[in-house]
């Protein structure tokens, strides 16, 4: 097959939880791009809505949904949605995060309402929309985690910036029980035309102070943070038959700063 089919998204559903965020919105940008039809959702229907618009606007084909992971009638209207009015289900790119846990010594509660969104709500939609995929012949998962999933948290990258530094748990917690899960889900659905595989993205340029980009960027090979393109090849890699022998993998996107 020529390498610009095997790359493209014509004629795939796609389905991205936290599409208006930083990396959603990068990732439902390289999706449209590719080709594909893409379904972006959130618990803010009036936000995801908008980017929807702003999408169809630059003449690509998203749509905006609603959805709470962590209500499971949320979850199954989504699904029962989807199906109303796509028919199936392609690709489903599990992105988003909830972060309740404001820090090391936060209230245990915030620590429980992070992993009812983040656990158990993650793993109720993955399962839904793996079971989706299945019943549509097959596809893809990619699950979006951190590098802070696989590493210890760097403090040396807060040296000298006041209220910064103090990291949450939780977030790494859930991050590395996620690069497993992928690897669990890969094995668990062998034999179903289905691949699960994992992103690890490292730190995403969005303005933060000045220090500590200077201080993260000093130990990256390529001398910067990630920017807002950075996982789209990968994404539409993952998601395509360019991707169809990769499974069970979580892939690190870091600019060198772990090699």
């Amino acid at each position: 097959m020529n390498v610009m089919q095997l790359f493209s998204l014509k004629n795939k559903v796609v389905l991205v939880t936290g599409g208006a965020g930083n990396y959603g919105r990068s990732i439902t940008e390289g999706l449209g791009e590719a080709g594909a039809t893409v379904i972006i959702a959130s618990r803010n229907i009036e936000a995801i809505e908008k980017v929807s618009a702003d999408f169809r606007a630059g003449g690509w084909d998203v749509h905006g949904m609603q959805v709470d992971q962590a209500d499971k009638a949320s979850v199954l209207r989504l699904k029962e949605n989807i199906i109303r009015q796509f028919g199936k289900l392609d690709v489903f790119i599990n992105n988003a995060v909830s972060r309740p846990m404001k820090g090391y010594n936060a209230p245990i509660e915030q620590f429980d309402e992070s992993m009812r969104v983040n656990a158990t709500g993650m793993m109720d939609i993955l399962r839904e929309m793996t079971g989706l995929i299945i019943q549509s012949g097959g596809g893809s998962v990619i699950n979006i985690s951190s590098m802070m999933g696989m590493y210890a948290p760097v403090y040396s990258n807060y040296d000298g910036i006041p209220g910064m530094g103090d990291i949450a748990p939780d977030y790494c917690f859930h991050n590395a029980g996620l690069i497993m899960l992928t690897r669990f889900m890969a094995k668990t659905h062998a034999g179903k035309n289905i691949r699960f595989n994992c992103i690890s993205p490292g730190g995403l340029f969005n303005n933060q102070p000045e220090k500590f980009v200077e201080n993260y960027c000093k130990k990256v090979p390529l001398g910067r943070m990630a920017n807002n393109d950075d996982i789209k090849g990968l994404i539409v890699l993952l998601s395509s038959d360019a991707g169809a022998y990769i499974n069970g993998e979580n892939i690190l996107i870091d600019g060198g700063l772990y090699a």
